[in-house]
């Protein structure tokens, strides 16, 4: 006897009734009629099982429930076991003649197997191809010409005229020869297990015959015997019984005819619902899009219900586009109401003015209710409340800006120099509002110019370019409202555009050091101009503006450098350094500098021309003229910064930060080592006194006279500028006479004493410990501090060595004394306030400290002491740091106090 069958593997493992599944396991039969049963949750799925090999049975699953093995039972192994289990979804319900439907049944013959046996179902007989091949890649082609070719046949094998050739033509028509013969083997096999499976069903069902062939023969011989007692016609009653069953059946089938066409009738009026939802939805479907937004599903779906319901005679149907038509034309409001509405994008705009124009051209055919809104042109509508809303916004952002002038005028005083002035803040503003706006209101005059947005009208390019240039101009005229730096300008501009920035008189000074970062943001708006391709007009209109802008900031540009020039005896050194002119100083060379830094500056912000600019230094221009003066005024005033140092120097008590007001010293211990000391042509009876000073002063007259400023005639040709001759020649003129008359003065004074230049210079331009500010170096006071110093133990070396502590000592505690005193004022220092003050102090103890005695180490002790708060560590290091840094620079000036012994 053969192993028991086992069931491994099955596939699906769940399915509703009738789902086919691939069963797998061991033992499974070793033929076709091997297979004596197979059950699947408990149901005999035998006659919809086909064997496939002794590891393979495909079958069909009956109406089950729930969960239950998989039994397979054969010949020679008897029944076996299930390792898996197969999940059974639901059954179907049969439905007879007499049980209510809402559905018709249509009955159909059930096919039967050639051995006799019933399917469960039409679809379990009759397999995926009968020659077990792939129909992938075969799909059926020339249909046509196939049956032109087989006019009476059919490919169907349950049909009677099945053509095995127009089969294979319809279904294999790709398959190779190989496979061909493959499938014939398959389908010969199958034929063969066919016939086998009707003689194994003979036999084992033998019984089953013997006893239906008995009943047969009762019934037989209860009819002879019914006939021998109640004649040739015993079925009259049975007849009756008959008619009466067909009476009723046909009563039962008229009304399940009934049934079926009330069925029908309700199923075509839920089919019309449906096939016509869409449009019964219309009006509320709409709605809600435009309240989402949703333009372009509107337009589409109002586009539909008119292709389809635009001319219909359905009452109901016209009843329903009237009421979408009304909603379309609230929508066709809202949009209108939606597209002048700003601010908001072009591509908004557009969005809204695309889907207007559609609506409207829809409902124009076939309604009379477009005549109650007819716009005239939606995307003009839109471009001109786009120029609308950019000058109001150039106003608005005017006003909101001039009036923060207006009413923070009494605070001027009291302002942060470094924030940006409101007009600065304005001309940035204004600039990134252009730059913003006027591409889009350009963009959407090209969308509407090229027809992309072009309504029914014809297009109004005029109007449109006179729009633009008005824009621009407003744009300009607000920017020179703004930049105005003269009450002369404001007069001016007060008559031409009828308003001025409220702004007083000290505020317009304040206002040109910020002259070029407005330059720089209305560029940057020209180049965005530039880039959209504007008509010239247009841009002729900004580059005017920018071109006088460019000469406006050059001429405050040398006005703040003839401003720092004439500061320049300030920080006067005096220190020689011209070989052909002994005893001239460094100041023309720093005048020289500020000269080059000024023209870099001016090369940069506003000279070199940018794109689409044009060159402010053309021959006879207002630009060259306006060089020629700036040139003749800022070395006039350096002329003037040599006679302040001069006539101004010999003063006596008057405490000022000017170095050249610390160099005099005592008038004894002179030696004959003079002679190759700071001033080497002074002999060695005649001390350095402040009238030598004023020699000094006469040899940059005279080199200033000879060389100097033909060198800076030079300097301005070789940045480009036209060399002023006259500038050149009346600053010589000037510097001539000042030298006349420096050689009849003399100085009446030596000066402050050192430490008095402390407080003025550490309080320069209005600086404060508790704001913050950028450390990394010394101040300017301690700067000079030490500079002086050494100034003064040069002097004093120079004449006696011997000198220096005696004199230095005490000046370096009166600067310990007086810096204690001035850290004890401050009442708060800001952290890098007391960081700077910190590194300042300590710089000026450790280098001094061999010329400081106990109470001069005492006083810079509470000077660092005063600094409120103390410093924590993180801002003791960050001071290490920094004077590590200084005395790494001014390392020359700090060697002559490290000597010990001089």
């Amino acid at each position: 006897m053969a192993p028991q069958p086992v069931v491994t593997g099955l596939s699906p493992k769940e399915g509703p009734p009738g789902t086919r599944v691939i069963i797998r396991g061991e033992f499974l039969g070793t033929k076709a009629t091997d297979l004596l049963g197979l059950k699947i949750c408990g149901f005999d799925c035998l006659l919809s099982a086909e064997w496939v090999s002794p590891n393979k049975i495909i079958a069909r699953t009956g109406p089950a429930k729930g969960i239950g093995d998989i039994i397979v039972t054969t010949r020679s192994g008897g029944e076996g076991i299930s390792a898996v289990q197969f999940r059974a979804l639901g059954h179907h319900e049969t439905i007879g003649p007499l049980k209510e439907s809402a559905v018709w049944i249509d009955e159909a013959p059930s096919q039967n197997f050639a051995w006799g046996r019933r399917t469960l179902v039409q679809s379990g007989l009759t397999p995926d191809d009968p020659l077990g091949l792939s129909t992938e890649g075969n799909e059926k082609k020339n249909v046509e010409n196939l049956r032109e070719l087989f006019p009476n046949a059919s490919g169907d094998l349950s049909q009677e005229n099945f053509s095995p050739a127009l089969f294979l033509l319809e279904n294999h028509s790709s398959t190779t020869f190989a496979d061909l013969k493959a499938g014939l083997n398959y389908l010969n096999r199958k034929v063969e297990s066919q016939k086998e499976g009707q003689l194994s069903f003979l036999k084992s069902n033998a019984g089953s015959v013997i006893e239906q062939l008995d009943t047969l023969m009762s019934i037989k011989e209860k009819l002879q015997a019914d006939q021998s007692q109640y004649g040739t016609q015993p079925l009259n009653v049975l007849e009756q019984e008959i008619q009466s069953s067909i009476k009723e059946s046909e009563n039962i089938f008229t009304d399940v005819l009934l049934r079926k066409e009330k069925a029908d009738s309700t199923r075509a009026v839920l089919l019309a619902l449906s096939r016509h939802k869409f449009l019964f939805c219309l009006p509320n479907t709409v709605e809600k899009r435009a309240l989402a937004g949703e333009y372009d599903m509107v337009v589409n779906d109002y586009a539909r219900a008119k292709s389809r319901f635009g001319k219909t005679e359905i009452p109901i149907f016209r009843k329903v586009m009237e009421e979408v038509d009304q909603r379309i034309l609230q929508i066709r409001r809202q949009l209108h109401e939606n597209v002048i509405k700003m601010p908001q994008s072009v591509e908004q705009q557009r969005k809204l003015i695309k889907a207007l124009i559609s609506l409207e051209v829809q409902q124009q055919t076939g309604t009379s209710i477009n005549d109650k809104l007819r716009n005239i042109d939606p995307a003009w509508d839109a471009i001109d409340a786009r120029a609308k809303y950019m000058e109001k916004t150039f106003k608005q952002t005017f006003e909101q800006f001039a009036g923060k002038d207006a009413q923070g005028g009494e605070k001027s005083k009291n302002r942060d120099l470094t924030q940006p002035p409101n007009r600065v803040l304005f001309c940035e503003e204004l600039c990134e509002i252009a730059a913003a706006q006027l591409p889009d209101l350009w963009r959407l005059g090209q969308m509407y110019f090229t027809g992309e947005l072009r309504g029914p009208n014809d297009p109004r390019p005029g109007d449109f370019k006179r729009m633009v240039l008005n824009a621009i101009e407003k744009y300009c005229v607000y920017l020179k409202v703004a930049i105005c730096a003269t009450d002369a300008e404001a007069r001016s501009l007060r008559q031409s555009v009828g308003f001025v920035w409220p702004i007083s008189h000290s505020s317009h000074d304040i206002f040109k050091s910020w002259l070029p970062q407005c330059l720089r943001y209305t560029r940057i708006t020209y180049a965005t101009l530039i880039s959209l391709d504007l008509p010239s007009p247009a841009l002729d209109i900004v580059q005017k503006f920018i071109d006088e802008t460019r000469l406006q900031c050059f001429s405050n540009i040398f006005e703040k450098a003839t401003q720092k020039c004439s500061k320049l005896g300030e920080n006067e050194l005096w220190e020689m350094g011209v070989e052909d002119f002994p005893g001239a100083t460094l100041l023309p060379q720093r005048m020289e500098e500020l000269l080059i830094e000024t023209l870099d500056e001016a090369q940069q912000s506003c000279i070199n021309p940018e794109i689409r600019e044009g060159n402010l230094m053309e021959t006879e221009s207002d630009g060259q003229r306006e060089v020629s003066l700036r040139l003749q005024k800022f070395l006039l005033c350096f002329c003037d910064v040599i006679q302040e140092l001069a006539f101004e120097s010999h003063k006596e008590e008057i405490p000022t930060h000017n170095v050249s007001q610390l160099l005099g010293y005592p008038n004894n211990q002179q030696n004959s080592t003079l002679t190759s000391g700071r001033f080497p042509s002074f002999s060695s009876s005649t001390a350095v006194t402040w009238e030598q000073r004023m020699l000094c002063c006469l040899a940059n007259c005279a080199y200033c006279n000879k060389s100097f400023f033909h060198r800076v005639g030079k300097l301005f040709e070789r940045y480009g500028y036209p060399l002023s001759s006259l500038a050149i020649e009346t600053a010589r003129y000037s510097v001539n006479k000042l030298f006349s008359n420096i050689l009849d003065a003399y100085v009446e004074h030596k000066g402050d004493p050192l430490v008095g230049t402390i407080e003025p210079s550490m309080y320069l331009g209005a600086f404060q410990w508790d704001a913050e500010m950028n450390i990394g170096q010394l101040r300017p006071y301690a700067h000079e501090c030490c500079d002086n110093l050494v100034a003064v133990y040069s002097e004093i070396y120079t004449i006696s060595p011997a000198l220096l502590r005696p004199i230095l000592e005490p000046i370096v505690l009166t600067i310990s004394e007086e810096l204690a005193r001035l850290m004890s004022c401050v009442q708060q220092f800001s952290p890098t306030g007391a960081v700077q003050a910190n590194v300042d102090i300590r710089l000026l103890r450790e280098a001094l400290r061999l010329y400081t005695n106990d109470t001069g180490r005492n006083y810079f002790m509470e000077a660092l002491e005063a600094i409120n708060p103390p410093l924590s560590n993180e801002q003791i290091k960050k001071a290490d740091e920094i004077l590590d840094q200084v005395k790494e620079r001014m390392k020359l000036q700090l060697m002559c106090f490290a000597v010990k012994e001089p």
